[in-house]
């Protein structure tokens, strides 16, 4: 790997091995921290802020964000190889929103793609498309949030409107190697028919996008707000039940496009 790559510096709070959603196969997810979103909710508190912070979890304080530089990230991802060649697996950045830190983002995929390494990355793609445009020769995968096609409600939810992600989404559709759109099924969001019917017909007009991936709301990280001292604006709403998401699943489909539960 070269100095290039491997001396530049960022902040994760996590790395997570094994995992089989966030892209194909076998995979490990780099987690950044910082976030231009406040989705309301969010299951990685401790991702929005780029700030290192302290959390109580299970009655201890832990320290979460560290500063890394790619080099001792790619120590972590190439221990994994073996398990990346059998499965077609590879590496996600997530977060947070990877992109709030793009030198760091694009310098892992560099030196992923140096080694051979199938690249992901889970985005609301909220940045200014220069940002898209360096990281798109070294990832093989975008995997692009549509919350909502109402602007007024994407911004009551999730603090910001969503013109600047439908108009990157579109550059992106063009661009990118590959292109799914996923959609975190939210109650008294965007879980209607009707707005999903939305969504999905969005997803339907870009170019060279065949797949839509639902994903049903939970409650895991309701934990990580107290630990933070933060208040939950979910509250109590359940997850979506299976039907409700079939039936969303079916609404989808009349679009043409391929959809999953989850992914």
């Amino acid at each position: 790997m070269t100095e290039q790559f491997n001396n530049v510096k960022g902040r994760i709070f996590d790395i997570q091995k094994f995992s089989v959603h966030d892209g194909p196969g076998i995979r490990t997810i780099v987690f950044l921290k910082g976030c231009y979103l406040r989705c309301r909710w969010c299951c990685n508190p401790e991702s929005q802020e780029y700030s290192i912070q302290k959390m109580i979890r299970a009655g201890k304080e832990e320290t979460v964000g560290r500063d890394v530089t790619v080099g001792e990230v790619m120590e972590e991802i190439i221990k994994d190889f073996p398990y990346y060649r059998r499965s077609g697996g590879g590496v996600t950045l997530s977060g947070g929103e990877a992109l709030a830190q793009p030198e760091f983002a694009t310098a892992i995929l560099s030196a992923c793609k140096e080694q051979g390494i199938n690249t992901a990355i889970e985005t609301t793609a909220f940045t200014d498309y220069s940002v898209i445009e360096e990281i798109l020769p070294v990832c093989d995968l975008f995997l692009l949030d549509i919350k909502h096609t109402n602007s007024d409600k994407h911004k009551e939810f999730t603090t910001q409107s969503n013109e600047l992600i439908l108009d990157n989404a579109k550059r992106l559709a063009k661009d990118a190697k590959e292109l799914v759109i996923r959609v975190p099924v939210i109650p008294t969001f965007n879980d209607t028919c009707e707005e999903i019917l939305s969504i999905a017909q969005f997803a339907k007009s870009l170019e060279n996008v065949k797949e839509l991936h639902l994903l049903p709301y939970h409650r895991l990280g309701f934990d990580k707000y107290v630990g933070l001292n933060r208040e939950y604006k979910m509250g109590d709403l359940p997850s979506p039940a299976k039907e409700h998401m079939e039936l969303l699943k079916k609404t989808a489909e009349q679009t043409g496009l391929e959809v999953i539960i989850g992914g």
